[in-house]
């Protein structure tokens, strides 16, 4: 049996010493790029980077307005691409998708380029590689985590928009809350999609000495993937216990409750899930289906309470440990507890799989330098 005790973690907190993702002040667009790009130019509005295996991921923006897949088209025809392109809509906005075929230097690279009208001009990006590098996952990756203006930067990524479009949201019930909320019916096969799609980039850096930003950057890609299509589930579900709080205490209005209040029961919410993993697969369940269905995994169940915290403004996030095989929420909150020290904060832990009280921790879990802290 495990014990729980409010231990105190003594490691500093430490700054940031992995890859963020890039914004452009500038032109207003952003995108995260997986672990090794490195800026090989950049010049007024046009950026490359290229990562060892010689992969490249170009971006630039174009002045316009004119439609995606006229700029798409006249770039390839002068690369003399081979590989097919498609419209589509991302946002309600004006899209084109290309596959890359073609020679340089005389070499085969293949790729894909993307183009998105963002109203006044379009942004333009190319992820390709020598063919025979094998990194189609690291080009796909790289476009979908781009987000062309501020609106998109909590919104999935075009490439998982194109590949699975969502449907018309409806009514859907939430495990066992008695709530329902707008969720669409391609929302779990779409976040699903991603999370498989993203493990299987992830495990290429098991052996990596950059393990740990990858971690980070896989959760950062299913947090803002799922956000959206979470939105008004989780502001639902808080409002439906605002109001459960109020009538318990004989009010007739919403009092709200405290961040600490709202931790604990979003925490025992999760807590209630049906334990599921998937050691043949990615091993984590969609935040969707996690939701609507009451099952998922630690790091599964970690991410949704960071999502509700999230929701109500609560400074929220993980930690992971690959030591221990294991996945808490931590939330910057007032109140007693075990805490976790990132980035000049002390973040009070949740475990998620186990029915204790918010900041309790495994004593056979509590060694700080084992666990890695991601921030959103």
């Amino acid at each position: 049996m495990i014990r729980f005790f409010p231990l105190l973690f003594l490691l500093l907190a430490s700054p940031r010493l992995y890859p963020e993702p890039y914004f452009s002040s500038r032109d207003g667009f952003q995108f995260d790029l997986p672990p090794g790009y490195r800026m090989t130019g950049g010049q007024g509005r046009r950026f490359s980077f290229r990562n060892p295996q010689g992969s490249v991921f170009e971006i630039s923006t174009e002045s316009g307005p004119g439609k995606p897949e006229a700029l798409l088209g006249r770039l390839l025809s002068r690369l003399g691409n081979r590989g097919e392109s498609e419209n589509f809509s991302y946002h309600g906005r004006a899209a084109a998708l290309a596959r890359l075929e073609f020679k340089l230097g005389g070499k085969t690279c293949l790729g894909w380029g993307l183009c998105l009208d963002r109203g006044e001009d379009l942004l333009l990006a190319l992820a390709y590689g020598p063919g025979e590098n094998g990194q189609e996952l690291f080009h796909l990756s790289s476009l979908d985590s781009i987000a062309p203006t501020g609106a998109e930067q909590l919104y999935w990524g075009p490439v998982t928009e194109y590949t699975w479009p969502r449907g018309e949201p409806g009514e859907t019930p939430l495990y066992n809350s008695g709530v329902s909320a707008m969720i669409a019916a391609g929302d779990a096969e779409a976040a699903q999609g991603l999370v498989d799609r993203e493990f299987q980039l992830l495990r290429q850096f098991s052996a990596s000495s950059q393990w740990q930003e990858a971690w980070r950057r896989f959760y950062r890609m299913i947090r803002r993937d799922s956000w959206e299509r979470l939105r008004d589930a989780l502001f639902r579900l808080e409002r439906s216990w605002n109001v459960e709080a109020a009538l318990g205490r004989g009010k007739t209005t919403e009092p709200g409750l405290s961040d600490r209040e709202l931790a604990s029961r979003a925490l025992s919410y999760v807590q209630g899930f049906r334990y599921e993993r998937d050691l043949m697969g990615s091993d984590f369940v969609n935040l969707v289906s996690a939701i609507t269905e009451g099952r998922g995994d630690c790091d599964s169940r970690a991410l949704l309470w960071a999502l509700f915290l999230a929701q109500a403004n609560i400074d929220a996030g993980i930690m992971v440990s690959r030591d221990y095989k294991h996945a808490m929420g931590i939330a910057n909150i007032e109140g007693p507890g075990a805490r976790f020290p990132l980035e000049q904060k002390e973040y009070l832990v949740a475990e998620t799989t186990a029915a204790v009280d918010l900041g309790l921790i495994g004593k056979n879990m509590s060694e700080t330098a084992k666990w890695l802290g991601v921030s959103f």
